[in-house]
Protein backbone atom coordinates (compact mmCIF):
# COMPACT_ATOMS: atom_id res chain seq x y z
CA UNK A 1 0.00 0.00 0.00
CA UNK A 2 1.38 3.54 -1.43
CA UNK A 3 2.13 5.81 1.95
CA UNK A 4 0.61 9.38 1.69
CA UNK A 5 3.44 12.06 1.59
CA UNK A 6 1.95 13.84 4.14
CA UNK A 7 2.19 10.93 6.40
CA UNK A 8 6.18 10.29 5.59
CA UNK A 9 8.18 11.31 8.03
CA UNK A 10 11.64 12.31 6.64
CA UNK A 11 14.91 10.71 8.50
CA UNK A 12 17.56 12.93 9.33
CA UNK A 13 19.34 13.41 6.52
CA UNK A 14 16.51 13.68 4.31
CA UNK A 15 14.92 16.54 6.24
CA UNK A 16 18.30 17.99 5.35
CA UNK A 17 18.17 17.39 2.04
CA UNK A 18 14.64 19.22 2.20
CA UNK A 19 15.80 21.83 4.05
CA UNK A 20 18.34 22.85 1.09
CA UNK A 21 15.86 22.22 -1.64
CA UNK A 22 13.33 24.44 0.32
CA UNK A 23 15.63 27.38 0.75
CA UNK A 24 17.47 27.11 -2.95
CA UNK A 25 14.71 25.47 -4.97
CA UNK A 26 14.95 23.10 -7.53
CA UNK A 27 18.17 21.86 -7.54
CA UNK A 28 20.83 19.48 -8.97
CA UNK A 29 22.32 16.62 -6.29
CA UNK A 30 26.10 18.83 -6.78
CA UNK A 31 24.39 21.59 -5.60
CA UNK A 32 22.80 19.96 -2.71
CA UNK A 33 26.02 18.22 -1.63
CA UNK A 34 27.92 21.44 -1.79
CA UNK A 35 25.35 22.76 0.92
CA UNK A 36 25.15 20.05 3.04
CA UNK A 37 29.07 20.08 2.85
CA UNK A 38 29.06 23.75 3.40
CA UNK A 39 26.51 24.00 6.29
CA UNK A 40 25.57 20.92 8.08
CA UNK A 41 28.89 18.19 7.26
CA UNK A 42 31.02 16.21 5.15
CA UNK A 43 29.15 14.49 2.84
CA UNK A 44 29.85 11.73 0.06
CA UNK A 45 28.52 12.93 -3.71
CA UNK A 46 27.13 9.18 -3.77
CA UNK A 47 25.34 8.82 -0.75
CA UNK A 48 22.96 12.29 -1.41
CA UNK A 49 22.70 10.71 -4.88
CA UNK A 50 21.17 7.45 -3.50
CA UNK A 51 19.47 9.22 -0.63
CA UNK A 52 17.66 11.72 -3.12
CA UNK A 53 16.98 8.92 -5.54
CA UNK A 54 15.30 6.86 -2.29
CA UNK A 55 13.26 10.06 -1.52
CA UNK A 56 12.21 10.13 -4.99
CA UNK A 57 10.49 6.67 -4.47
CA UNK A 58 9.37 7.86 -0.95
CA UNK A 59 7.46 10.38 -2.70
CA UNK A 60 9.58 13.14 -0.96
CA UNK A 61 11.12 14.75 -3.86
CA UNK A 62 10.26 14.76 -7.54
CA UNK A 63 12.94 14.12 -10.44
CA UNK A 64 12.61 16.18 -13.84
CA UNK A 65 14.45 14.35 -16.32
CA UNK A 66 14.10 16.77 -19.11
CA UNK A 67 17.91 18.20 -19.08
CA UNK A 68 21.29 16.37 -18.92
CA UNK A 69 21.74 17.32 -15.46
CA UNK A 70 18.64 16.05 -13.46
CA UNK A 71 16.63 18.95 -11.71
CA UNK A 72 15.27 17.71 -7.94
CA UNK A 73 12.48 19.37 -6.61
CA UNK A 74 10.58 18.78 -2.93
CA UNK A 75 7.17 16.92 -3.11
CA UNK A 76 6.24 17.87 -0.01
CA UNK A 77 5.77 21.66 1.56
CA UNK A 78 8.12 23.02 4.07
CA UNK A 79 5.05 23.69 6.58
CA UNK A 80 3.14 20.75 6.11
CA UNK A 81 6.25 18.65 7.06
CA UNK A 82 7.46 21.09 9.62
CA UNK A 83 3.64 20.81 10.93
CA UNK A 84 3.48 17.35 11.22
CA UNK A 85 7.15 16.94 12.61
CA UNK A 86 6.46 19.20 15.74
CA UNK A 87 2.62 17.06 16.20
CA UNK A 88 4.30 14.08 16.45
CA UNK A 89 7.50 15.86 18.63
CA UNK A 90 4.90 17.04 21.40
CA UNK A 91 2.88 14.01 21.54
CA UNK A 92 5.57 11.93 21.98
CA UNK A 93 7.73 14.17 24.72
CA UNK A 94 5.19 16.60 25.93
CA UNK A 95 2.09 14.31 25.66
CA UNK A 96 0.02 16.45 23.56
CA UNK A 97 0.55 19.98 25.81
CA UNK A 98 1.71 22.86 23.83
CA UNK A 99 1.71 24.46 26.70
CA UNK A 100 4.47 22.65 28.26
CA UNK A 101 6.34 22.81 25.09
CA UNK A 102 6.06 26.26 25.11
CA UNK A 103 6.89 27.11 29.09
CA UNK A 104 10.50 24.60 28.87
CA UNK A 105 11.23 26.71 25.34
CA UNK A 106 10.95 29.87 27.25
CA UNK A 107 12.65 28.89 30.24
CA UNK A 108 15.44 27.47 28.79
CA UNK A 109 16.60 30.21 26.35
CA UNK A 110 17.12 33.62 27.14
CA UNK A 111 13.99 35.16 25.18
CA UNK A 112 14.53 38.97 23.67
CA UNK A 113 12.13 41.97 24.53
CA UNK A 114 11.43 41.48 20.51
CA UNK A 115 10.89 37.87 20.73
CA UNK A 116 8.19 38.32 23.95
CA UNK A 117 6.24 41.30 21.74
CA UNK A 118 5.87 38.66 19.16
CA UNK A 119 4.78 35.62 20.94
CA UNK A 120 2.16 38.56 22.93
CA UNK A 121 0.78 39.75 19.72
CA UNK A 122 0.56 36.04 18.24
CA UNK A 123 -1.31 35.28 21.38
CA UNK A 124 -3.48 37.99 20.98
CA UNK A 125 -4.36 37.14 17.26
CA UNK A 126 -5.21 33.41 18.53
CA UNK A 127 -7.77 34.61 21.34
CA UNK A 128 -9.52 36.49 18.81
CA UNK A 129 -10.21 33.61 16.36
Amino acid sequence: MKQENSAIEPTRSELEILQVLWEYGPSTVRFVNDRLNEEKRAVQYTSTLKLMQIMVEKELLTRDESQMKHIYIPAVGEQQTKGVLLDRFVETMYKGSASSLMMQLLGNRKTSKKELEAIREMLKHLNKK
